[in-house]
């Protein structure tokens, strides 16, 4: 028995191409395959990132998140010609394998503010942990690294 037309039934287009027939119908259809939804603690960095109008605004730069307290921050994003700009959790709408989508538009996320500070960076001296301050250090809890920045 076939379905009757009318409230609630949908017809498969003849060619296969349900987002071309969603895009006749109205319903908001982007240019590209964005791939699953993710979650922030597999997204990549590189991924385009698109603003509320469906136009890549930049790239992920980074993640900023707080994973042993499962806390999503937010994204450093390269926006190009405005260099990196934080977006705050709040202004991302969804995060997919090949695509950020924000909330905001392009004209916001050029208005962001560029992230404050970098992570810390710190280096193991080699040399160091073969003396005997390397024993001294584990023995009051000090350690052997060196902030570079």
């Amino acid at each position: 028995m076939e379905p009757a037309a009318g409230r609630g039934a949908t017809a498969a287009p003849a060619d296969g191409l349900g987002a071309t027939a969603a895009a006749a119908a109205g319903d908001n259809v982007r240019g590209m395959d964005e791939g699953l939804p993710i979650s922030y603690e597999v997204l990549d960095p590189g991924v385009p990132v698109l603003d509320s109008g469906g136009q890549q605004v930049g790239t992920v730069a980074s993640v900023i998140q707080a994973p042993e307290e499962d806390i999503f921050h937010g994204l450093v994003v390269d926006v190009a010609g405005a260099g990196r700009r934080f977006v705050p959790a709040e202004a991302v709408a969804s995060l997919h394998e090949h695509g950020v989508d924000l909330r905001i538009d392009a004209a916001a996320v050029a208005a962001l503010q560029a992230p404050e500070h970098g992570a810390p960076v710190y280096t193991e001296s080699p040399d160091r942990q073969e003396r005997w301050r390397h024993w001294a250090h584990r023995i009051s809890g000090r350690s052997d690294w060196d902030r570079q920045r």
